[in-house]
């Protein structure tokens, strides 16, 4: 198999698309170490199906998608594409169209693998037998990775079969019969878990069996319960005609009833009649009487309040004449207060006459005091002026007070006897609607 060319975009440090142009001959990559050429030979594995994480040096699969730089972003995706010579026609008849076979490996994250095949989607088991019947693969020995040489030198003869076997180009026939082997063990499973399905189903035929004689029985009990259940039909129906007969019996006589009823009935009726014609004098003596009780309870209704009006005015008086009785003794104290200090004065006058008598000298400074106490009385006698002044309004205002009280008194006693009248008035009233209501019912039970 000769490859001719191999594309990179995103696969680890391959960020930018590259081509690796591979020509016929000798190819070499040189460059220091970290370049990238390991990345190259695990591009070739990676795109040949090679599905271990740790083969890419890597902790899962999507670590060979570029994980970014200090100046580049991270990639979501990486793609390989290698294209291969096909030129005798050689490859398998799927793959077997052109002189050129390109396939293609992309991955992205969070989405696994996908693979094309000259733009057609194939699986991987096919990208790996395409390769296989090629004498390569991701795992041929041809790609010599770093150690590879020594653990060649060290392999074990069984390791050392499969690089003569992919010298002789049948590893592509043990890639088959792997698969063939794979599908015989799968084939062996299937058998045996056909067998254990067929002893199942033989252990299920007993019991479907006694559920085919359950059946029968079922079927036969089935009967018997028809039958049983038409002779009870049968009854009944007998029972129902015999009862439709007494219903009809019993129609004959409730139809004989009715128009006995009805007869009944006339005759209430033609008395109702009777009766209602009889019933208006007594409906409008009932609606005068109660026209009489509406206008006596009015009358109480007004007289009530009349009554708590006037007492609340006989409250108001009462303290009012409470007030002037304080006020009278007040006024009373005053006019003794100003007695007294007459009496003082008319002494003080005698004592100054009987001291002028036998004291010439001392007569002007009597008459001095004389006046000044001339001025305090006629001050004194101005303050009684208007004392007896105030004590005479008290008087007439406390006459007047106890007028009006022997009229609130004698308006109380008036409003007492008509409400007396007015309980008597009710009272009859009631003794009017009761005799009404008498008749009422005398006239419907007459009806």
């Amino acid at each position: 198999m000769q490859f001719i060319k191999l594309r990179l975009n995103g696969f680890k440090s391959f960020v930018d698309p590259t081509d690796l142009v591979i020509a016929r001959g000798l190819t070499g990559v040189v460059g220091p170490n970290g370049c990238g050429k390991s990345n190259l030979l695990e591009a070739l594995r990676w795109v040949m199906g090679e599905n271990r994480p740790t083969a890419m040096r890597g902790g899962g699969m999507e670590d060979v998608i570029f994980a970014g730089a200090a100046t580049r972003p991270a990639r979501n995706f990486a793609e390989v594409s290698l294209q291969v010579d096909n030129s005798e026609r050689l490859a398998p008849a799927g793959f077997n169209d052109s002189d050129t076979i390109e396939v293609v490996r992309r991955i992205t994250r969070d989405a696994g693998s996908a693979y094309k095949c000259n733009t057609r989607e194939v699986r991987a088991r096919d990208v790996q037998m395409l390769f296989a019947d090629a004498s390569t693969g991701s795992h041929s020995p041809a790609l010599v990775r770093q150690g590879q040489i020594s653990e060649l030198i060290n392999a074990k003869p069984k390791s050392r079969r499969r690089i003569l076997e992919e010298a002789a180009g049948i590893s592509g026939l043990y890639q088959r019969r792997h698969e063939a082997e794979l599908k015989l063990r799968g084939t062996e499973t299937n058998l045996d878990r056909v067998a254990d399905v067929v002893d199942q189903l033989s252990g299920q035929l007993g019991q479907l069996a006694r559920q085919a004689k359950q059946a029968a029985r079922y079927r036969a009990i089935g009967t018997d319960l028809r039958a049983a259940e038409w002779l009870l039909i049968y009854r009944r129906w007998r029972d129902a005609d015999l009862a439709l007969a007494d219903a009809k019996a019993g129609l004959t006589e409730a139809v004989r009833t009715a128009a006995q009823a009805e007869v009944a009935s006339r005759t209430a009726a033609a008395a109702r009649e009777a009766a209602e014609d009889a019933l208006p004098p007594l409906r409008e003596e009932q609606a005068i009487a109660g026209a009489v009780l509406q206008r006596l309870t009015v009358e109480r209704d007004t007289l009530r309040d009349r009554e708590l009006r006037a007492r609340d005015q006989i409250t108001a008086l009462e303290g009012r004449l409470t007030q002037l009785a304080r006020d009278s003794d007040r006024e009373q104290a005053l006019t003794h207060d100003a007695g007294d200090t007459m009496a003082r004065l008319d002494w003080e006058t005698s004592e100054l006459q009987s001291a002028a008598e036998g004291h010439e000298d001392r007569l002007a400074q009597a008459l001095e005091a004389a006046q000044d106490a001339a001025e305090v009385l006629a001050d004194r006698e101005d303050a009684l002026s208007a004392l007896t002044e105030e004590v005479a309004r008290l008087v007439a205002r406390h006459s007047s007070v106890e007028r009006l009280l022997v009229d609130s008194r004698k308006t109380l006693d008036r409003s007492a006897a008509e409400a007396e009248a007015a309980r008597a008035a009710v009272e009859t009233a009631r003794q009017a609607a009761a005799m009404g209501a008498v008749a009422q019912s005398e006239a419907e039970e007459a009806m």
